[in-house]
């Protein structure tokens, strides 16, 4: 379970994450990161989750937004503070064996996280 001061809550914190921070796709999530400008170290990186009903009933929505979150703790010391992080469930997830989704969150944390090349943007 993620501490409570990282969870992300409000809506233009999730707007803000998607539509202006980079995004790492894989097959079950994709993950979209929003570096701070300015970073204050008291703020705590915040992290979000988006399972919609595309992904199955309410019941295996919320065991992939469990596992998500479950899986999401340990990468919280490789945010940069102030930082906002959503992870988005593709409709595979829902399917998806626990080791699967661990590996796919994984891979696209690994992608952002490096750093730029100076050819890419």
């Amino acid at each position: 379970m993620l501490p409570s001061g990282n969870r992300m809550r409000r809506r233009d914190d999730f707007t803000l994450a998607v539509r202006r921070g980079r995004r790492a796709g894989r097959p079950t999530v994709v993950v979209h990161l929003l570096h701070p400008g300015d970073a204050d170290a008291k703020t705590p990186p915040l992290v979000g989750f988006v399972v919609a009903r595309n992904v199955g009933n309410a019941v295996v929505r919320n065991r992939v937004r469990r596992r998500l979150r479950h899986l999401m703790r340990p990468h919280l010391d490789r945010l940069a503070a102030g930082s906002l992080l959503v992870v988005r469930a593709n409709p595979r997830a829902g399917t998806a064996r626990h080791d699967e989704l661990a590996a796919d969150l994984e891979l696209a944390l690994d992608r952002l996280l490096r750093p730029a090349s100076k050819g890419r943007r």
